[in-house]
């Protein structure tokens, strides 16, 4: 389909000025479609991944093979959430799998920026799970876009890699845990394992 202003106006909420594809540390966080928990459980303060987790895992670990120029930071999967830290470092390495527009537009990616990247991680992902669960053609992985956060200094980036490394620890006390919400487990997929 083509864009159609009309119909396809999203509100972005990247900066609009920003370069996402300039060098640099960028803080994310993917959740699942209505905070499902697909990818395992946290026991003990420990994350135990489940068969999709783990792909969700190995297709976050092979995101420097397809965007050469992306180097993994400290990153967590949670049951219905990724927080990851990806490093822009080499732009001239450029990516392998997009068209090079200079403006990010709807359907058409920018080279190398961090919304690519996602982007590809979240299809992998999808993909993946999709062909498993035999879900071929719908899109019940992933919640619309992600969040992002720009870091500017070491003490940020500091900050941010213990909040990831703690995150299943303060998982007992995270609201969106369904253990706070045990009317809402009907959205849960059924997955046979």
């Amino acid at each position: 389909m083509p864009y159609d202003p009309r119909i396809h106006h999203r509100r972005s909420i990247r900066l609009k000025e920003y370069d996402y594809t300039q060098p640099g540390a960028y803080f994310v966080t993917l959740c699942t479609k209505a905070r499902q928990c697909l990818f395992g459980d946290v026991v003990k303060g420990e994350m135990r991944l489940n068969y999709l987790g783990h792909i969700a895992f190995n297709c976050w670990q092979a995101i420097p093979e397809h965007f050469p120029h992306v180097e993994l930071d400290t990153f967590v999967l949670m049951p219905n959430h990724l927080h990851g830290i990806l490093l822009i470092t080499d732009i001239s390495l450029g990516a392998r799998h997009c068209r090079a527009p200079t403006i990010e537009q709807f359907g058409r990616p920018v080279c190398g920026s961090i919304r690519t990247v996602i982007r590809s991680y979240k299809s992998a992902v999808t993909k993946l799970i999709n062909a498993i669960c035999n879900t071929k053609g719908t899109s019940l992985i992933w919640q619309r876009d992600f969040y992002e956060h720009i870091n500017r200094d070491q003490g940020s980036l500091h900050n941010i890699r213990q909040y990831i490394v703690e995150n299943p620890w303060r998982w007992a006390e995270d609201p969106e845990n369904p253990q706070h919400y045990p009317e809402n487990q009907e959205f849960l997929l059924d997955i046979p394992f």
